[in-house]
């Protein structure tokens, strides 16, 4: 009854409009995490980029949780709304989280591994854009967020095939040299693949939501 009562209420649309600016964001920062991974002399640049749009996104997902506070009837479940837009900031603060470890310990080169896994965050970022318009139209849109949400899943799951062989790649690159160059290594992989596992936290968010609204 609750649900019907709801569904013919009139109910406050300007989430997607904040959903779909942070994602935005998001892809801006999962480009700028890619951008770092290719080495060179602008690395600074680009994990300083990281960092900026991790802050933009912070002050967006700020703006949900009041207009969560502030708003009569939500488009869905109020939890929902909150832990979607948590796991999707999630994600960008694990991307900053990475930038950090590599200012931090200095990193100039990065493996091909990593720089694959960097891409594969972009379309993992990009994803969430095609899925989250949907969500307006949950009921039309099964299938397809159905679709993408495993997508994402087989993402997630690449990235961390790509972590376990980057891993060995390392180890057998530096186990008769510089212990730290592993140790580092494996500190940038375990944070890339963190970013992924956060992405897959979104997928399954949306999924709940779709779950609870069908």
């Amino acid at each position: 009854m609750l649900h019907w009562f709801r569904a013919v209420l009139p109910r406050e649309e300007r989430f997607f409009d904040l959903f779909t600016r942070h994602n935005k964001v998001v892809i801006q920062g999962a480009h700028a995490l890619q951008d770092m991974l290719q080495g060179g002399d602008d690395i600074l640049v680009h994990c300083q980029r990281v960092s900026q749009f991790e802050n933009e996104a912070d002050n967006i997902t700020r703006e949900v949780l009041t207009a969560v506070r502030r708003t009569f009837i939500t488009p869905f479940d109020r939890g929902d709304i909150k832990n979607l837009i948590t796991s999707m900031d999630d994600a960008i603060d694990q991307m900053q989280q990475t930038a950090k470890a590599v200012v931090l310990f200095e990193v100039k080169e990065f493996e091909p591994t990593m720089r694959e896994m960097g891409t594969l965050l972009v379309e993992c970022a990009n994803l969430i854009g095609k899925a989250l318009p949907l969500l307006q139209a949950i009921g039309q849109n099964v299938p397809m967020i159905t679709a993408i949400t495993e997508e994402m899943t087989k993402l997630e799951g690449r990235v961390d095939d790509l972590h376990d062989i980057g891993l060995k790649e390392l180890f057998l690159k530096h186990r008769n040299a510089n212990t730290m160059d592993f140790i580092v290594g494996a500190e940038i992989y375990d944070h890339l693949e963190k970013v992924a596992d956060r992405f897959d936290d979104v997928a399954n968010e949306i999924n709940s939501i779709m779950i609870e609204q069908v």
